[in-house]
């Protein structure tokens, strides 16, 4: 019987970000991708064919992450259907999303990556619409289909529509701007918070968005003291979670974030440090004692062995300060008038010999 028809389904993975991409890891995944269908394309294209079909992904399309090297022999697929189709041969590159029949290729997914597909509005496709589809595909007049559910309600609140989507999917409405001037900016709303209550609020916000991109229901079950890599971090989710405290922040953060603040809680205070709410400012709930104290501290009356100790206690807190040379309670005791010196007692007395030290 005559060959009539090709369907290319072969592919394999090999994740990783771009910058661990390798030579051997290209060729891992590209080596079943582009140099089979080129093949296949190269000894068939003499043949009276009616169908010839490239098994695509979204990868190409869309971007996923940590999928460069998967994405590249994809979009290849691509290219060779239209370049078929335009020397009048026929093709088609199914772009498929994910199945919900477990495979090779997704057969090392865990709920928490379905999940996180799913946050970026792809859905699993049930085996019986996926083969309805693929009929569909093929007796459209397109070169190049993408077959997959697509949430958009749920791409429309991720805030990151691929541009291919943007003519299905409308983007979140933006704020006025002067609604945005108006409304404070997460760095503003922790520095109207007290010490332990921002740190707290820095700890909570690292900790809900570890939870989103672990698929973690209740943030309780973070720690924020047990290193992220024992919570099940790999480089593909440290670059997601870095997304998501970037949009949260507005900060630009380094792919490395992850590891070089290795928990929630030193996340935390790198992020409070960046943002300016922390290290290097006066502490609130330090200055609101201090304030509580002043009038208390005035209303002990001098001469007074307490005036006597509360004075020698403010000068230890001064040393520990480092600031004892920099402050001074009271009057040069060189200028003092000699008519005092004669009245003073004796522990007035060393009390200056103190301040002359």
């Amino acid at each position: 019987h005559p060959l009539t028809a090709v369907i290319h389904t072969a592919g394999t993975l090999d994740d990783g970000l771009l910058t661990d991409l390798t030579p051997h890891r290209l060729h891992t995944v590209l080596r079943p991708k582009t140099d089979a269908a080129w093949h296949l394309h190269d000894l068939t294209r003499h043949h009276p064919l009616t169908a010839f079909v490239l098994y695509s992904s979204v990868a190409g399309l869309l971007g996923t992450p940590g999928q460069a090297n998967y994405a590249a022999g994809n979009t290849f697929l691509d290219a060779l259907a239209a370049h078929r189709r335009a020397q009048g041969l026929p093709a088609h590159s199914l772009a498929w999303g994910l199945w919900e029949e477990s495979s090779e290729l997704s057969g090392h997914l865990s709920e928490a990556d379905v999940r996180r597909l799913a946050r970026s509005g792809l859905r699993p496709l049930a085996t019986d619409d996926a083969l309805e589809l693929f009929d569909a595909a093929l007796g459209s007049g397109e070169d190049v289909l993408a077959v997959t559910r697509l949430d958009t309600t749920a791409l429309r609140a991720s805030g990151a529509v691929p541009p291919p989507l943007r003519s299905l999917v409308r983007p979140a409405p933006r704020r006025a701007a002067s609604e945005r001037q108006d409304a404070p900016g997460l760095a503003e709303r922790l520095a109207a918070l007290a010490s332990e209550e921002r740190d707290r609020a820095l700890a909570d916000l690292v900790r809900g968005r570890v939870a989103a991109v672990l698929g973690h229901a209740d943030v309780a079950e973070i720690d924020a003291d047990r290193p992220l890599q024992e919570l099940g971090f790999d480089s593909l989710t440290a670059v997601e979670l870095r997304n998501q405290l970037v949009a949260e922040t507005g900060l630009r953060l380094p792919t490395t974030l992850v590891f070089d603040h290795p928990t929630p809680r030193a996340l935390a205070g790198h992020l409070g440090d960046l943002l300016g709410v922390t290290g290097g400012q006066a502490d609130d709930a330090l200055l609101s004692g201090l304030d509580r104290l002043a009038p208390a501290v005035a209303a002990v009356e001098r001469g007074t062995d307490a005036h006597g100790r509360v004075v020698a206690r403010l000068r230890e807190l001064l040393a520990a300060a480092g600031a004892d040379s920099e402050v001074r309670t009271g009057p040069d005791p060189r200028e003092a008038d000699p008519a005092a010196l004669e009245a003073a007692t004796d522990e007035e007395l060393f009390a200056l010999l103190d301040d002359l030290d």
